[in-house]
């Protein structure tokens, strides 16, 4: 079921992340639905569960559950990074799974990163904007947060490639909670006080990182290309 939805919603996002980039923000009213949604569900929800898990689980356990996710997303880099020809990268990602997988019990250590071989990341979004594929409209998705319909393709796009896809639907589901119960966890504290209009800020943040990281590090301005930002209107 999870995987026939996976391919549904790659074949819709085919035709849509193929067009050039979009201006403005014409999901707005969904968006900003979806993103009060989310802000309740992280109050009410997340927050506590990730609490408690931090509560109940030592700090070197916690550590072992992320290096195990993280090692779980080597596979992704690694092919992303041959298509952008970028075969430094890709061996790199390669040799991080395999070294973590096996010396590394399964990812819960990550002896290549002791190795200096540091822990890299591309995704199939990053390799649509390498080849010239534009990001289409902004668009907030319930719980899983803000993206585009360049990175939302992506997302399903890569899942075969990672390992949880592997299991069966219960399997992967179970995985999939643990994960994000896991990164929420590592945000606790980070939560960034916004002034404004929280919305305009999330959104500005979102194409910001993404640029960041297609770009390899180059630095982008955050907020002075954002018409959105320089709209009094908006910031209400």
């Amino acid at each position: 079921m999870i995987r026939s939805l996976c391919v549904v919603i790659t074949l819709l996002c085919v035709p849509l992340i193929a067009r050039a980039e979009t201006e403005g923000d014409p999901f707005e009213g969904w968006n900003r639905a979806v993103f009060s949604f989310n802000q309740k569900a992280d109050e009410y929800v997340l927050t506590p569960v990730a609490k408690g898990y931090r509560a109940v689980t030592p700090a070197p356990v916690r550590k072992g559950v992320g290096n195990f996710f993280n090692n779980l997303g080597e596979p992704i880099t690694a092919v992303n990074s041959a298509l952008q020809a970028k075969p430094g990268k890709a061996v790199r990602s390669l040799t991080r799974f395999l070294f973590n997988t096996t010396f590394g019990l399964f990812g819960l250590f990550d002896v290549a990163g002791v190795m200096g071989l540091e822990r890299e990341k591309e995704d199939l979004g990053q390799t649509l904007a390498y080849w010239g594929v534009g990001s289409g409209p902004y668009l907030v998705l319930p719980i899983l947060g803000p993206s585009n319909l360049r990175d939302l393709g992506g997302q399903f796009g890569d899942r075969p490639l990672n390992p949880v896809s592997w299991q069966d639907e219960v399997g992967m589901a179970e995985l999939m909670i643990a994960d994000g119960i896991q990164t929420r966890e590592q945000l606790l504290g980070l939560e960034p006080k916004t002034v404004g209009d929280p919305y305009v800020l999330m959104r500005s943040a979102y194409e910001q990182r993404r640029r960041y990281e297609i770009n390899d590090g180059i630095v982008v301005d955050l907020f002075l290309d954002d018409p959105f930002l320089d709209d009094p209107s908006v910031a209400q």
